[in-house]
Order: C-alpha cells, then structure tokens, then sequence
C-alpha cells in the first residue's frame, strides 16, 4: 500500500535539513540582495531550467512580473521558455544551446541569471552560466545532489539537501523562489 503521509514525512525531513543549515539563509540573502541590485540598476532577471526546474523558472518570472503578495510595479524578469524559441534552437543547434543563445542574444552585464538544475549537471543550463560569467552576469543556481558543475560558475549556489528523488530537491527550490520574491519585494516596495 503507497503511504502518503510517508510522502510528507519525507518532504518534511528535507525540508528541516535546509533548514538546519544557517549557510541557506544566508545565501538566499546573499542573492537577494543581488536581484535587489540588478533592479535598481534597471537590469533584469533571466531564469531558466528544464523540464520543472523550467516551471520553476516560469513562476519565479511571473512572480516578479506581475505580482507576488501584494500590489507594486512590475520587475523586468523572463524565463526562457518560449517552445518556438526552444524548438527551433533544439533543431538548429542543439538542446545543449537552447538557453545559451538566448542569454548570448539578450543577456548583458549587470543582468542577473537564475540557473536551476535539480542535480547541477544539466549541460544546457551550465553552458548558459558560462555564457552568463563571460558576459558580466551574476549566476545565482539552484541546485541540488552535490550541486554538480553548475556550482563552479555561480556567485550564489543554494543547494537543496541531497534527496534520492529531483521532487524534493524542487520542493525546497520553490521554498526559495518565494523566499527570494518576499525578500526582493521587502527591500524594494515594502518594510517589515
């Protein structure tokens, strides 16, 4: 018989491991404070990822685009997740390309890139860090197993505690997401 409660047992357990750990907190402000920046600069956010790490990435754009808690302007940050974009990068060049090309086309310096890979080695998103790094772009990564490759090119690196299963790292890599918004929302619009 599957446990359900077994489920959210096992959520939990990851969950007060991340929590646990004071580092996390301190690299959630660490990279809020360079969203926090990069807006104030008038600079953006492009966040990407595959599969629901790219759900992950969409959510985190819309959040800052549109709304979070509570009314304010919106924030300039896209997810690269258009399917006629991808498709036709995929067909032309390769999947290992698709979020690449994009930040080569509209990434500049002082733009901030949201990396999220639940193992850290997916090779698409690494190859956009490295082009994000070469065009003076802070690399914030959400990761998770040992943070994989991926962690080698990020300013920031929070890594959700290692998890057999990608679920739990995303369930923790969402915590974040919304972590981030309250704490960009908090200094930019709103005070506790």
């Amino acid at each position: 018989m599957i446990s359900i409660r077994k489920e959210f047992l096992e959520a939990q357990e990851v969950l007060n491991s991340f929590i646990a750990d004071e580092n996390n907190f301190l690299a959630i402000e660490k990279a809020g404070s360079l969203i926090v920046e990069a807006f104030k600069n008038k600079s953006k956010i492009i966040s990407c990822g595959n599969g629901g790490s790219m759900c992950d990435a969409m959510h985190l754009a819309e959040e800052f685009s549109g709304r979070f808690r509570s009314d304010r302007p919106p924030l300039p940050a896209i997810a690269i997740s258009d399917p006629s974009y991808i498709s036709c990068v995929t067909n032309d060049f390769g999947a290992e390309s698709v979020f690449s090309r994009y930040l080569e086309g509209i990434g500049f310096e002082g733009d901030i890139f949201i990396a999220i890979s639940t193992s850290g080695n997916s090779i698409n998103v690494v190859n956009a860090a490295k082009v994000a790094r070469g065009k003076g772009m802070k690399v914030i990564a959400l990761t998770g197993k040992k943070g994989g490759s991926l962690n080698s090119f990020a300013d920031v690196e929070i890594r959700a505690p290692y998890s057999k299963y990608a679920d739990r790292v995303q369930e923790i890599h969402l915590k974040v997401i919304h972590s981030l918004i309250y704490y960009v929302e908090s200094k930019l619009f709103f005070s506790d």
